[in-house]
């Protein structure tokens, strides 16, 4: 019986290649890590680091309510820009259809933004 023609595992060679230096590479560095860092620990190294500033409070507090509004913007407005970018590179291939969609989508993002602006969710200091 003959072997179909779709199964040319020689396609997938370069693939495979590549899972196999990737898992050498994730691996080795492990490996090397647990062999040439220091096996001791001292009070000032468990000492958690808080960007060069001594650490203050408990490292269970909880943060404060406004972060939350302003990560979920950033999120959305970073996708956005994504989308943007993705846009702004088949610019010259749109129709007019696909000219008004992301004008309406701008339209939309922007109206949210102002919204946000009016309500006062940006303004960090506004509860205190």
């Amino acid at each position: 019986m003959e072997r179909p023609d779709y199964f040319i595992p020689s396609g997938y060679l370069p693939i495979l290649v590549m899972l196999i230096v990737a898992f050498i590479f994730g691996m080795g560095g492990l490996i090397f890590g647990a062999l040439v860092r220091p096996k001791f620990y001292y009070s000032l190294k468990l000492i958690p680091y808080e960007c060069g500033n001594e650490p203050t409070g408990l490292p269970w507090q909880r943060i404060t309510i406004r972060y939350f509004p302003i990560a979920i913007l950033f999120a959305v407005f970073d996708v956005e820009v994504g989308l943007l970018y993705a846009w702004c590179y088949g610019f010259s291939e749109l129709s007019f259809s696909g000219f008004s969609i992301m004008l309406l989508f701008l339209i939309i993002i922007f109206a949210g933004f102002f919204y946000d602006l009016k309500k006062g969710l940006l303004d960090w200091q506004k509860g205190l």
